[in-house]
């Protein structure tokens, strides 16, 4: 059975989305970006909303350019192998492999996948991300908080949801990132 993990970069303040800019430094650091390699290289399944899946497109092709670090073309090359679903009303084809669109976000379908994978799955998106805890489905949560407060956006929690979790794992980088990965009771 895989487990569901929602994982954002955040602001320090909480942000997954800032409202105005970007959340500070963060994935570009080589370091940083080998670790998320790294812990995301077991994942089978990406589940995205239309906007995300469409900033992770990049991937598709990155691996082409000879210009790229090794890092980033292996990243890209892990990626283009697991499966996506994109959660869309509005897309109506997919420009990558392995990717299909599903109109709604079904919780039981959800359910169904992560207990027919060997893999693990990962939600990808602060609002597609809210609908799956609500649901109960997501198992992990795991931040890379930057060192930035964005003063409003898009939460990486939803309000209203009330959550007790373990802290599993932390790891401060020499940028300032601080990751940390908690697991619900």
């Amino acid at each position: 059975m895989g487990r569901l993990i929602y994982s954002m970069i955040t602001s320090l303040d909480g942000y997954a989305k800032a409202a105005d800019g970007d959340l500070g430094a963060a994935a570009e650091d080589p370091e940083v970006h080998q670790f998320v390699s790294d812990v995301f290289r077991d994942v089978g399944t990406y589940l995205y909303g239309r906007r995300m899946y469409e900033t992770m497109l990049f991937w598709e092709t990155a691996d082409a350019d000879p210009d790229l670090p090794t890092h980033i073309t292996q990243f890209a090359r892990e990626w283009q192998a697991t499966d996506k679903v994109v959660y869309s009303t509005t897309l109506e084809t997919v420009s990558s492999a392995r990717t299909r669109i599903e109109r709604t976000f079904d919780p039981e379908a959800v359910r169904r996948l992560k207990a027919e994978s060997d893999h693990d799955l990962t939600v990808d998106g602060p609002n597609l991300a809210a609908q799956a805890i609500r649901a109960g489905l997501v198992d992990e949560y795991h931040l890379f908080v930057t060192t930035s407060v964005v003063g409003g956006g898009t939460r990486f929690f939803p309000d209203g949801v009330r959550l007790d979790l373990d802290l599993v794992e932390e790891r401060s980088f020499d940028n300032g990132l601080i990751y940390a990965r908690y697991r619900t009771r």
